[in-house]
């Protein structure tokens, strides 16, 4: 990885909001001889809206499929090959680095992995260029199609760019493209993994959240934090470290003016919290941090394996000494590739 690859948290306890039930319990008796008539009932006010940004909120939205195009050949890279192709996301074309084995595809297609990049600034971000090449090139080479998305607004994707933090669009993406997996013919449906570093960690645990379809999971230095941990366990919170602070400056304005801080409404950050909802995962999770990071703290990644264990999930969590936010140290950049295409071949 040659780029600063971006995206954790303290387990907080959800607080559901409870939908109360009014009774009306005014008893009106009717005097002698007196007609007596029907009281038209009051309507029932209507639930609030979900904020866009709970787990909820995204879990009940509607995702589209749209086809997935080829628009670039980049040709053979030895064992797999590699394409530009294309889907649409709420209306906006989209685009991504598709890797694909040389090797026969199954009668029920390949298995998949999408691949969530961590934050690179959008106007430098090239689908094509070679962040994870060494990831993309194992798993391609070992049977997986290897998709690995442009967020919108990044590249040459239609849209405009957020921050995946604080607010859905991210992930919008990712469920848009789902949706279009499952109508492609290359790929098996019912095999789909995905991979988060740094801020796609966050989206992926999203995704991992609100999608059936995501069979395994891997997030890796990953912003997998509590709300509360991006505000106060975090250097430059707010301001979430991975990231430069214009980008976030506007969205984080919105939501402190609409809803306060973590502190002071705790019930609402919560809900906006991925790691509360981790019970709703399916398959296996892996999880890698390296104990030094100072960009993502280490401690995001001990919160999500706690709450995973307290959600009695499949979960393997793997530390690794000396190494920094990318795995720059050799010999932890291949464990990291072999533990991943092992994890990847075993539950997919």
């Amino acid at each position: 990885m040659k780029r600063k690859i971006a995206m954790g948290i303290v387990a907080v306890v959800v607080v559901a909001a409870a939908g109360g039930v009014w009774y009306d319990t005014h008893h009106h008796s009717v005097p002698p001889q007196t007609t007596s008539h029907t009281t038209t009932p009051k309507p029932k006010p209507k639930p609030a809206a979900l904020d866009p940004l709970t787990i909820e909120a995204m879990r009940t939205r509607g995702y589209k499929a749209s086809p997935i195009t080829t628009t670039q050949s980049l040709g053979n890279q030895g064992g797999y090959t590699n394409a530009v192709v294309s889907f649409v996301s709420d209306g906006l074309t989209e685009y991504a680095l598709q890797s694909t084995p040389t090797t026969p595809p199954p009668a029920v297609g390949y298995p998949v992995i999408i691949l969530m990049h961590g934050y690179i600034p959008p106007t430098q971000y090239q689908t094509t260029s070679n962040d994870y090449h060494d990831f993309i090139a194992a798993w391609a080479r070992a049977g997986f199609v290897v998709i690995k998305p442009d967020y919108r607004g990044v590249g040459q994707s239609q849209g405009t760019a957020t921050s995946g933090h604080y607010a859905p669009d991210d992930t919008y993406d990712i469920m848009n493209l789902i949706a279009s997996l499952k109508h492609y013919g290359l790929v098996n449906s019912g095999r789909i993994g995905s991979f988060g570093h740094s801020l796609g960690g966050h989206i992926a645990l999203n995704v991992a959240d609100i999608s059936p379809d995501v069979k395994a999971t891997v997030i890796t230095n990953g912003v997998v934090g509590s709300m509360y941990d991006f505000f106060y366990n975090w250097p430059h919170s707010p301001a979430p470290n991975d990231q430069p602070t214009a980008t976030v400056t506007a969205e984080l304005q919105k939501l402190l003016a609409d809803h306060g801080t973590p502190k002071s409404n705790p019930d609402f950050y919560n809900q906006a919290s991925a790691i509360n909802y981790v019970g709703t995962i399916n398959g296996p999770v892996q999880v890698d941090h390296d104990v030094g990071d100072s960009t993502v703290p280490f401690s995001f990644s001990q919160h999500l394996n706690d709450a995973l264990v307290a959600a009695h999930k499949n979960v393997t969590f793997y530390q690794y000494p000396g190494d920094d936010h990318q795995f720059s140290n050799p010999s932890n950049h291949q464990l990291l590739i072999e533990r991943t295409t092992a994890f990847f071949k075993a539950s997919l």
